[in-house]
């Protein structure tokens, strides 16, 4: 313990640019995730077979090794921030569109009548009623995807990509020596903390952008 306290004391500038930059990539591709999974989810949310044929398109896309998916993206994308950030927006698009399409489904119907009665077209009945009303069961879906991602984002190391993914393989890669397992667990808890910020974050957010009768 005296060893890693000593080795952050050291080289925590290091650790925080790692960090910073792991957290923007993350960020990035949470934005781009956001964008397309709410809005690709309400396009498909009331069409059954649409619908089915997107989320498993998106489910498949988890079920690539991340090692297989970077290294395929090199002659692609090359090495950085692209490849990186394509990859972890493939990765995190399941858990947003699926909220999305199960929260705009759980709004009752009788709701969207009521205010079709009150003359809101259709796209009042979104914005207005239905997305605010299926808001809590998506951002659930985005704090579930900023998780994936967190722990994701590490292996775009192998792309050189950025974030603490670069500290954690270069003591893997050194084993044996005094300093592997300090960056290991550097890298491991910089993630960890990374991960606790954002979804605390995301959670205020959350309760910020619902309104009070839902949340009661």
């Amino acid at each position: 313990m005296s060893s890693f306290l000593e080795y952050i004391s050291l080289s925590w500038d290091h650790v925080l640019e790692l960090a910073i930059g792991h957290a923007i990539v993350v960020a990035i591709a949470l934005v781009i995730d956001i964008v397309i999974g709410v809005s690709l989810g309400v396009l498909v949310y009331r069409r059954e077979n649409v619908a089915n044929v997107a989320l498993a398109i998106t489910s498949t896309f988890l079920t690539i090794p991340s090692f297989a998916l970077f290294g395929l993206f090199i002659p692609i994308f090359g090495l950085g921030y692209l490849p990186a950030v394509v990859a972890l927006v493939m990765y995190g698009l399941l858990p947003i569109l699926r909220n999305t399409v199960a929260g705009l489904r759980s709004v009752d119907p009788a709701i969207a009548e009521s205010a079709q009665g009150m003359g809101m077209n259709a796209r009042e009945r979104l914005l207005r009623i239905e997305l605010p009303l299926a808001w809590p069961v998506i951002i659930t879906g985005v704090r579930v995807s900023t998780m994936l991602l967190m722990g994701i984002a590490a292996i775009a190391a192998v792309v050189n990509g950025p974030g603490l993914g670069e500290d954690i393989f270069s003591g893997l890669a050194r084993v044996g020596s005094p300093t592997a397992l300090n960056l290991v667990i550097g890298g491991i808890l910089g993630i960890i903390v990374l991960a606790l910020l954002f979804d605390t974050f995301f959670n205020l957010v959350g309760k910020l952008t619902t309104s009070r009768g839902i949340r009661d």
